[in-house]
């Protein structure tokens, strides 16, 4: 049961990883829907109050859950946690809270300190979600530079479609928004992006499941670089023929 409610939470919450997830194979969706929704959760943490204090005590919760899960303890009782503890090891949990800690930027209204500040939120929030559930499919370890270079670009990708909201609720999520910066941005994360079908072999089948959720990256990172205004306009996106498309042949 706690696995289905997994599934419903993303499904409600995050339809694009839920579309994505779907496609995975029965092995990768035991593991993707009690990730993606803890994703959901530590996301979500620091914006359902405007109390700093409580955000970062919601996000120390998952952190001692993750810390249960790492150490082998018996892991507190919430439908996601149940499942996530048995879909994932101690590796995997010691990743996941690198993903947690990134988030507490979510909280404050603080701007990166530099375009490197950036990434690596990008490396350990989209790139640790990617990499945790390839690593607990069975991914070689030798092949996490290219998945988490991979999840940065579909990390960007999302960011920059999320960049008008995260400006109106007061943050400042891009070092430089000029339009030249964000086309300079997107192309050098684009040219390091690695090609999905050959990352697909290293990985394996299932293990390969993790990749899907970047159906979008390679479109909307052109799009922002042929047109980088669309990022402050929050136009920038696929009609609905684009992502059934893509989503189909990724």
């Amino acid at each position: 049961m706690s696995l289905e409610a997994c599934r419903s939470l993303v499904e409600r919450a995050d339809p694009e990883r839920f579309s994505a997830a779907q496609l995975g194979t029965e092995a990768a969706q035991k593991v993707l829907w009690p990730l993606y929704a803890m994703n959901v959760e530590v996301s979500r943490a620091p914006w359902v109050t405007q109390e700093p204090m409580i955000a970062e005590m919601r996000l120390q919760w998952w952190r001692d859950a993750l810390e249960e899960i790492a150490e082998g303890k018996p892991v507190r009782g919430h439908e996601v946690t149940t499942a996530l503890a048995a879909s994932i090891g101690a590796g995997e949990a010691l990743q996941l809270d690198r993903l947690v800690q990134a988030r507490r930027w979510d909280i404050y209204n603080d701007a990166f300190d530099d375009e490197a500040a950036l990434l690596g939120y990008l490396d350990d929030t989209a790139g640790g979600l990617m990499w945790a559930g390839a690593s607990a499919l069975g991914a070689p370890v030798d092949v996490r530079g290219e998945v988490v270079a991979f999840a940065r670009a579909v990390g960007l990708s999302r960011f920059l479609k999320a960049a008008p909201e995260l400006e109106a609720r007061g943050r400042r999520p891009l070092v430089d928004g000029r339009p030249k910066a964000i086309a300079a941005l997107c192309i050098r994360i684009l040219a390091e992006m690695p090609k999905q079908s050959a990352l697909k072999r290293r990985l394996g089948r299932d293990a390969a499941s993790v990749l899907t959720e970047g159906w979008q990256a390679r479109a909307l990172l052109k799009q922002a670089i042929s047109n980088p205004t669309r990022v402050a306009d929050g136009t920038l996106g696929l009609s609905e023929f684009g992502k059934r498309w893509r989503l189909l042949f990724s």
